[in-house]
């Protein structure tokens, strides 16, 4: 049984004509399922992101048991999409690497895509989003801590090698290349310059990401303006933390520093992110008409992420 809808208030409808993009939020807010959550969040938005962070199975009693939904489940989310005249995008699993220094590892990766993607397709996504880790010590072979400034750092490098290599490969199978989109996470998108292009594929601006690493967001839509179907937004929580790395680090700070517990907490609601930190996206969004899907986890930072931007529509003109 699912969650008992009468513990929440209904969720705060926004006028869609007052967005100049599709709204969209997480197959996981309530703590059920994925169809469950679908048909409770469907009404209130044009997209579904469903998230399928796991792909291998995990065991329970001596049993495999799939984390991936099943071809009827699929099958009926197909049903939900034209019953509820909704889209989905997919996120594609984050418990693989196409960047791990491994190459098993990294085919391995490639073809867990190709199944999700086979998997999907009867959805017709909009896009699959997908990470593109990156782990200094995989790469360095040295015991210098990587120069995240500098795009011919060794390490950087190495990793631009491996990433292209694992891109190029998948996107021989790919009919479409542009349905992948990459994701903006914590280093300096710089990195991926070139790449992208030449793999064909498309960018998911993840814009909580680049608030909390300091990064902008005017820059990465001014590269990559036609290549971008999806905005990850959430709130930044800066409150009692340090801020993190920004890509152009101080001139005496050679190195980035080991990450602390004092990070800026990110996939929160809307409303904890500071005005000055957050209204170079909110800028952005309102010549933006491709889907931005609030990334948060749980009813309560969705429904203030929807009254702050429902606020946001009725006042700043939107």
């Amino acid at each position: 049984m699912g969650l008992n809808e009468n513990l929440h208030t209904p969720l705060q409808s926004i006028k869609k004509t007052k967005l100049p993009f599709r709204l969209s939020t997480t197959s996981f807010i309530y703590p059920d399922k994925i169809i469950p959550n679908v048909i409770k969040l469907a009404p209130f938005f044009d997209e579904i992101e469903l998230l399928f962070f796991e792909s291998r199975p995990f065991i329970l009693n001596g049993k495999a048991i799939d984390v991936l939904p099943s071809p009827v489940e699929i099958k009926e989310l197909a049903e939900l999409s034209m019953e509820f005249d909704i889209t989905y995008n997919i996120h594609l699993p984050v418990d693989i690497s196409m960047t791990d220094s491994s190459f098993a590892l990294r085919r391995k990766a490639s073809d867990t895509i190709r199944s999700v993607l086979e998997l999907c397709a009867l959805l017709s996504p909009t896009t699959h989003t997908l990470h593109l880790d990156f782990n200094s010590d995989s790469y360095a072979g040295r015991k210098k801590k990587c120069n995240y400034n500098d795009v011919n750092d060794q390490t950087v490098v190495r990793w631009r090698e491996m990433a292209f290599a694992s891109l190029s490969h998948l996107a021989k199978s790919l009919t479409d290349t542009s349905a992948i989109s990459i994701e903006t996470l914590d280093y300096p998108f710089e990195y991926l310059d070139g790449i992208i292009d030449a793999c064909g594929m498309s960018v998911c601006v993840d814009a909580g990401h680049l608030i909390k690493y300091g990064y902008s967001i005017d820059a990465v839509f001014k590269k990559y303006r036609d290549k971008i179907p999806l905005v990850h937004l959430h709130g930044v929580d800066f409150s009692n933390r340090e801020e993190a790395f920004s890509g152009i680090l101080p001139d005496d700070t050679d190195y980035l520093p080991a990450p602390t517990n004092k990070f800026p907490k990110d996939h929160q609601a809307l409303d904890k992110t500071p005005q000055n930190k957050i209204a170079e996206t909110l800028n952005v969004l309102k010549e933006f008409t491709g889907v931005v899907s609030l990334e948060v986890f749980n009813y309560e930072d969705l429904s203030a992420s929807l009254k702050y931007l429902g606020d946001l529509t009725e006042f700043s003109g939107f």
